[in-house]
């Protein structure tokens, strides 16, 4: 059958996940992730060979990362996300939130800063424009709340509500073009919150809760539209395919359940994960202290002590 809203001839089977995770790539996304894995993997192979220990944890992460964007659009889910709208949403909700959260977790930039050989006195290598793109203005806007919690929510109501969704939809690169969006959009967001790697904005754990919650309540607000709506809201997915046996607006309630599910479950583990962040912080910072009162025989609490028998004294 053709699918005109994609210039592209489709009939595709029944979704079931059995068959619908057939081998179906996306060349960019295929050769990004692989390209991801590689770099990640020589970083830490030259830490491990130089004797220097990595966290399988965030190895583990990162990899969780690259394989849940392989798997949104290297997989036959990619097929039926350009004509399911529930698919879709999970392709979309995975990349801007799921995927972020994990790449983040695995720290890339602190590996590559470590695993990067600096370039020599007056040289720049690409562990010096690495850190020079760090501690620049650009970046300092892009991750900024000022900026990502708008530019988080613009990308679902601006995008989906007004007729920019079904031209990028038209066109492969419309399509890659908007699925890299939400991985930048979903990196830039979280980064700052929740992120182990330095970045020029990092506030208390506390404004980070703030910064979670500001964005988070509007994806709900989303998937309430959504299931609320009454008709089909967008044109891409107004006719899915007959050989699907699905109802557009059926399919339309699923993916709004989708996007206010989305709304709470990455919330909860953000916010698990600053805690404990939070909590690691208050640690090391007792035994720096401890290490410091170690060392000067604890001076201070001395000091204090005295100060408290001058007035005594004074009072006497």
């Amino acid at each position: 059958m053709d699918h005109s809203g994609h210039g592209m001839t489709m009939d595709l089977p029944p979704f079931t996940l059995g068959r619908g995770l057939a081998w179906s790539a996306d060349p960019f996304f295929l050769v990004a992730c692989l390209l991801g894995l590689a770099l990640y993997g020589w970083g830490v192979a030259r830490l491990v060979r130089r004797g220097d220990k990595w966290p399988v944890g965030r190895t583990v992460a990162f990899v969780a990362g690259v394989l849940s964007v392989a798997l949104m659009m290297c997989t036959k889910l990619n097929d039926y996300g350009m004509v399911m709208f529930s698919v879709h949403m999970v392709q979309h909700m995975v990349i801007s939130m799921v995927s972020p959260i994990l790449l983040l977790l695995g720290a890339p930039i602190t590996l590559a800063l470590r695993a990067l050989p600096p370039a020599g006195r007056g040289r720049k290598g690409p562990r010096e424009l690495l850190l020079m793109l760090l501690h620049s203005r650009y970046m300092r806007i892009i991750t900024h709340p000022a900026f990502t919690i708008p530019l988080f929510i613009a990308s679902l109501y601006a995008l989906y509500f007004t007729p920019l969704f079904d031209t990028l939809m038209g066109s492969q690169a419309g399509h890659i073009g908007m699925m890299v969006h939400f991985l930048a959009v979903g990196v830039v967001f979280f980064w700052p919150i929740m992120g182990v790697d330095p970045g020029p904005h990092r506030p208390g754990y506390l404004m980070r809760m703030l910064e979670l919650f500001a964005g988070m309540p509007f994806h709900a607000f989303f998937g309430i539209a959504l299931m609320m709506a009454s008709s089909p809201m967008v044109e891409t997915f107004k006719n899915p395919p007959a050989s699907l046996g699905i109802d557009a607006l059926s399919d339309q309630n699923a993916a709004g359940g989708i996007a206010w599910a989305f709304s709470e479950v990455p919330s909860v583990l953000v916010l698990l994960a600053l805690l404990f962040q939070w909590y690691a912080s208050e640690e090391r910072q007792a035994r720096r202290s401890d290490r410091a009162a170690d060392r000067d025989g604890d001076k201070e609490l001395a000091a204090y002590n005295a100060y408290l028998a001058s007035l005594n004294t004074r009072g006497g």
